[in-house]
């Protein structure tokens, strides 16, 4: 093999090999005990309860459908206690408009990520009135997702941090709302959406000091 070739390709493949390291590397937690790993070919775990709409696993991938006379985007409740979190999965929207994945005390929701086709929203819920005030929006991320293309989230929660990584670009915020004791993590969807490669487990918070 000619020898510039053979530098120019093992220049590619490092810089790939480290692009890919630094995509898997934890942001404010590195996760720890699973909480729920389902392989979308049997119906879900325990853990899991259908909060709105139909939330239908089938080879591999969960079908998000909307029933109209709920008036309600569809949401999925995971169960998890008032524990730090790393919540991994791929979505793609179809017809749908927005993906969220959120978590709420016993009484509200405290925070939540906003997926839209252009744009991604970190909020705290403390303002958040449904049909009156929305919630407070405390980072922002502009994207342009193809609604027939996968998406690939990875969020953490510790403390009052709240990071993501979508497609590999990084977002992050800090409110002391998010530290709300939780009792449950969540998922919604419009119609239409599909879910695929959900991975929850708790989170071990990194310290300040090593991020």
């Amino acid at each position: 093999m000619n020898p510039a070739l053979r530098f120019s390709l093992a220049a590619i493949f490092a810089f790939c090999a480290v692009a890919y390291a630094e995509d898997d590397l934890p942001l404010i937690t590195k996760p720890a005990k699973p909480i729920s790993r389902p392989d979308f070919m049997q119906p879900l775990g325990a853990e899991w309860s259908v909060g709105k709409g139909k939330w239908e696993p089938s080879n591999g991938v969960l079908a998000v459908t909307e029933i109209p006379d709920e008036k309600h985007v569809p949401v999925l409740h995971l169960k998890t206690g008032p524990v730090s979190v790393v919540f991994d999965c791929e979505f793609r929207y179809n017809t749908a408009k927005i993906f969220y994945v959120g978590f709420d005390a016993a009484a509200k929701h405290c925070g939540r990520v906003s997926v839209m086709p252009k744009k991604v929203l970190l909020c705290e819920d403390s303002t958040e009135v449904k049909g009156k005030t929305p919630s407070h929006t405390l980072a922002e991320l502009a994207v342009d997702l193809k609604p027939e293309e996968w998406q690939k989230l990875h969020v953490e929660y510790a403390g009052e941090r709240l990071a993501i990584r979508l497609n590999g670009q990084k977002l992050d915020a800090e409110h002391p709302y998010l530290g709300t004791p939780k009792v449950r993590w969540w998922m919604a969807a419009g119609s239409g959406a599909e879910v695929r490669n959900v991975r929850v487990s708790e989170g071990d918070p990194i310290p300040q000091e090593a991020r």
